[in-house]
């Protein structure tokens, strides 16, 4: 899972938002109770934001440079699913760069 040391790379910000208890939640609080610690260790300097709301939908944001950002709906989804949505977020930031790099 060589992607998990690129968060800081290609994402300026993560934002995790869940529900306290909603059933709906529970797979997004397992997913951040398992995994916030390696991906902090691994990325010290970028922002990892949990947001707790009472009866909010499952969601996870990912922030790039000039502010574009990306939201994906995690409800229903189960832990796998949801690290390999982190994954992809963490590759489009990767091929953002690429296309801003180019010169037209």
């Amino acid at each position: 899972m060589a992607w998990r040391s690129q968060l800081s790379r290609n994402l300026k910000e993560l934002r995790i938002l869940f529900c306290q208890k909603s059933p709906s939640s529970a797979p997004t609080r397992s997913f951040v109770e398992s995994n916030y610690k390696e991906l902090k260790t691994l990325n010290p300097k970028l922002p990892i934001l949990i947001r707790e709301c009472s009866g909010i939908e499952p969601q996870i944001w990912a922030r790039y440079d000039m502010g574009i950002e990306r939201g994906i709906r995690l409800e229903g989804l189960t832990e796998p699913q949801i690290s390999k949505a982190l994954e992809d977020l963490v590759e489009a930031g990767a091929s953002l760069k690429g296309a801003s790099g180019k010169k037209a």
